[in-house]
């Protein structure tokens, strides 16, 4: 075989390997397949006349084709609950509701021909309707469970539907419902806000567009992906966690990493469009966006600022102090923002900072400023040690020493069982103030002062 056969057949080779390697493949966050619960309104108000025809004729035909569409999905299955349609108005029953047709696949045929003999007749029991919706559901977490309401009318027997609607969606019962209303005015969207999706088609035409959407952000192919923007405006931060959180309900969704491939793509998510978000980029401090709708069908861009620069502490060894920190703050805030091990390199949102190194004493560097694509470093001397000798029970405190003389409080010591204590300490000028438990007056004050120097012991003879 030619050598420049085999070196195209390699290069091939290998050009498809790394194609496949890093080509963007949505990441399905879902379950696969769906569950949608029609909730019917059958209340004697659904025979008045809307846009040329009785209101109940225009929703029966209109679910009858949307049915029809969607039957060819093998991942989609349909239930059908009416109400309003066993008891006269007269009778004021408000638990006028029943499952007419449960949850099983290829039962779209049933489903027609029970819309065929729906009469209209009785009231609006709407928040007992979703309240029975809880067990149409079978229990299955392979499934989504997405609710699409048909009404004419709001509540009409006293019950709080926005109360019944969130208490399922809290429990993972039902995604956020849609609610179609047949021309029932200005007031139906915000009366059907709090429940769901609430969309009041005004004719026939609007009506039918609202079931089509609806159907295509429940089941259309529907990706994500999150851009995390520089100082440019440029998608290039990555290595980010982030938190999807239910706009209605406030608890989490989903948990990721954000991730930027080779070639600087952010990876495609496949996350449910049906559910308002918030997103929480958890950068230090953490950027959130608010109410997010997510257009179903559709490939949706995210894109959130998060210019960062990182923090750097130089110190050439920290081992005396073990594991030490240092607390970030926001400038003039006493807000802790973050706790950084100062061997760790950390990124933070640009701004200003007031740093705390936990230190003794403690070291304090105030409005530092971290800027966009950069490190920011921070020097940390390397300590000393105070070795204290005969340190016998009593009372002493620490106080550094300025260049003017003056001393500022470091701590107290607590005495030690032992001859003699070591203290790990910053380089710098200290006095040790001491008075022994047993001493009978403060006439028995001893004062040390000392030096502490990089890498040194100092000793002490607290009885000298």
């Amino acid at each position: 075989m030619p050598k420049h056969f085999c070196k195209l057949l390699l290069s091939s080779f290998l050009l498809a390997w790394f194609t496949n390697l890093y080509a963007q493949k949505p990441q399905r966050l879902m379950p696969e397949k769906t569950r949608i619960l029609f909730v019917l309104d059958a209340s004697g108000s659904m025979l008045s006349k809307w846009d040329g025809d009785l209101r109940i004729n225009i929703a029966k035909d209109k679910l009858a084709l949307l049915i029809d569409s969607l039957k060819v999905n093998k991942n989609v299955e349909f239930a059908l609950r009416v109400y309003g349609h066993q008891f006269d108005s007269k009778l004021k029953n408000c638990k006028d509701s029943k499952l007419e047709i449960g949850f099983e696949p290829n039962n779209h045929a049933k489903i027609k021909q029970i819309l065929g003999r729906i009469a209209p007749k009785g009231t609006t029991p709407i928040a007992y309707s979703l309240e029975q919706a809880t067990m149409d559901f079978p229990d299955d977490k392979n499934y989504r469970n997405v609710i699409i309401m048909i009404t004419d009318g709001i509540e009409a027997c006293n019950g709080d539907p926005c109360a019944i609607s969130l208490g399922l969606q809290r429990k993972g019962v039902i995604l956020r419902p849609f609610i179609i209303g047949l021309g029932v005015g200005k007031d139906f969207t915000q009366a059907f806000e709090c429940i769901g999706k609430a969309i009041d088609a005004k004719n026939i035409s609007e009506f039918t567009q609202a079931l089509s959407s609806i159907a295509t952000q429940t089941l259309g192919k529907t990706t994500v992906a999150v851009e995390l923007l520089d100082d440019n405006n440029q998608p290039l931060e990555k290595d980010v966690n982030m938190t999807f959180i239910n706009h209605v309900t406030k608890e989490g969704v989903y948990d990721l990493v954000h991730f930027r491939d080779r070639q600087g793509k952010t990876d495609l998510l496949e996350i449910d469009p049906v559910l308002t978000y918030d997103l929480v980029v958890n950068t230090i401090p953490p950027v959130r966006k608010e109410k997010i709708e997510i257009q179903g069908g559709k490939h949706n861009v995210i894109r959130v600022n998060t210019p960062q620069g990182t923090l750097k502490f130089n110190m050439k060894t920290s081992k005396e102090y073990g594991s030490l920190q240092a607390v970030i703050r926001k400038s003039g805030d006493v807000q802790t923002l973050h706790h950084q091990p100062v061997d760790l390199l950390e990124k933070y949102l640009i701004g200003k900072y007031d740093i705390e190194v936990l230190t003794r004493p403690r070291l304090y560097f105030k409005n530092i400023e971290i800027k966009a694509g950069q490190i920011t470093e921070l020097s940390i001397a390397n300590p000393g040690i105070l070795n204290v000798v005969n340190m016998i029970d009593g009372f002493a405190s620490l106080y550094a020493i300025d260049s003017q003389g003056q001393p500022t409080f470091v701590e107290n010591i607590a005495p030690s069982r032992e001859k003699s204590e070591n203290i790990i300490m910053q380089p710098g000028n200290y006095k040790l103030v001491f008075r022994a438990k047993t001493a009978v007056s403060s006439a028995y004050t001893a004062v040390k002062t000392f030096t502490i120097n990089s890498g040194k012991t100092t000793y002490i003879d607290i009885l000298k």
